[in-house]
């Protein structure tokens, strides 16, 4: 299984603004914090308050992060059930890095709001004297987003305000002690909320199933995924004959029906750079899922198992 590493980067409040980015294996940085002070908006054109939202922060220290082993069967129902390493369905996750002093993280239930136990996944929300109130557009307005910066738990520490990230982790105790000899609580990423994926009643993670799908051919180049009505539907890029685009799909659709028990819906073979990637080299899966429905793809292939 894929080795997801989502890194979260506390930053001192002497750090200035700067975009952090963790390239290896397509990680994410998460940018925490407010260079103008607590309670102040940040600029924004680094990033969006739907995928990461302004919070603040500190870096990473002590023993080398931990990897745990999660069974990818249970995180599909937003439970936590650590596995042995090589076990069936086992995903690797590596810690995001220790939680320096002054700064709170729970895990929430991102409907309800409610705070959830170590054995669920939820929204990862942080409180800090650094978080931000709010940030900038691209057009100099101040947008102010009161659900990610103010929000507040539906019961037990409802006084406390707390800043959403938008993504979905966990919290566990590491077995690894640091100078002092002590153990720390380690956060561990799991993926972007917006990008999670419901189907069948189970929540999936688009880059777990664009890996199975890279993984099938050395022609694929590069792959996304997104959900249509209740259909899965598979966009691969062709590096190769067009002949070669019809032998791709029994290929893509037993991979994804083998390792994530999902049947692909429709299977889009196209072109290299179909797949629009923003300046963070993010893949802007709904604008591809927009062109889908409107017929903008220009395939070579499509095909179609309703």
């Amino acid at each position: 299984m894929r080795n997801r590493l989502v890194w979260v980067f506390f930053l001192p409040s002497t750090a200035g603004r700067k975009r952090l980015k963790a390239g290896l294996n397509g990680g994410v940085g998460i940018q925490t914090e407010s260079p103008f002070g607590a309670g102040s908006p940040t600029t924004g054109d680094d990033f969006t308050a739907a995928s990461q939202s302004v919070l603040c922060v500190v870096g990473t220290s002590g023993p080398d992060p931990t990897t745990v082993y999660v069974d990818m069967r249970a995180l599909r129902h937003d439970r936590v059930r650590l596995v042995e390493r090589g076990s069936p369905h086992s995903l690797p996750l590596m810690e995001s890095g220790k939680i320096l002093p002054g700064v709170r993280i729970i895990i929430a239930n991102p409907e309800t709001k409610g705070p959830l136990g170590d054995s669920h996944l939820g929204e990862i929300w942080v409180h800090s004297a650094h978080n931000g109130s709010g940030y900038y557009s691209g057009y100099g307005e101040e947008v102010l987003q009161s659900d990610h910066f103010s929000s507040r738990l539906s019961f037990g520490d409802t006084q406390t305000v707390w800043a959403r990230t938008g993504y979905l982790g966990f919290l566990r105790r590491t077995e690894l002690t640091d100078a002092s000899g002590e153990r720390h609580d380690a956060l561990y990423v799991v993926g972007a909320l917006e990008e999670a994926m419901e189907l069948r009643g189970m929540r999936y993670h688009p880059i777990d199933i664009e890996t199975s799908v890279i993984r099938t051919h050395k022609s694929i180049v590069e792959c996304a995924v997104f959900p249509w009505t209740n259909l899965l539907v598979v966009v691969v890029e062709l590096e190769g004959s067009e002949q070669e685009a019809l032998d791709l799909v029994p290929m893509v659709t037993k991979a994804v029906l083998e390792e994530h028990y999902l049947i692909v819906g429709v299977v889009v073979v196209t072109d290299i750079g179909v797949i629009p990637i923003n300046s963070r080299g993010e893949k802007q899966r709904m604008h591809l899922r927009d062109g889908f429905l409107q017929d903008q793809l220009d395939p070579i292939y499509v095909a179609y198992n309703m």
